[in-house]
């Protein structure tokens, strides 16, 4: 894996139950997974906020404005049931800590 080029964080409320969210989570992944240039995602919670993110790795800002048109995007606030839309962030990558062992 080379590098991300780009992260990109997505957070929103939401009232359901953490387990909830993650079976939805679940059933949705084979969507993300095939996503092309999305590099990794990691799933997030924050405890004492109640906050859901997610932080996607892009390996390119082509890759990443693909998605962020498509309707599996748009469709987040929906399928969790977030309180408003989900407040997003785009960040460069410009270093990383560990090289990547290809």
């Amino acid at each position: 894996m080379t590098e991300p080029k780009l992260a990109l964080l997505v957070r929103f409320k939401t009232q359901l139950p953490l387990e909830e969210i993650m079976t939805i989570a679940n059933e949705r992944a084979p969507e993300f997974r095939a996503l092309t240039g999305l590099q990794q995602k990691y799933y997030l919670h924050d405890a004492a906020t109640g906050e859901i993110g997610g932080l996607y790795l892009w390996d390119s800002q082509e890759a990443m404005a693909e998605y962020r048109d498509s309707e599996l995007r748009a469709s987040i606030a929906r399928a969790y049931r977030a309180e408003g839309e989900p407040r997003i962030e785009i960040y460069q990558v410009v270093k990383t800590l560990r090289e990547n062992d290809d």
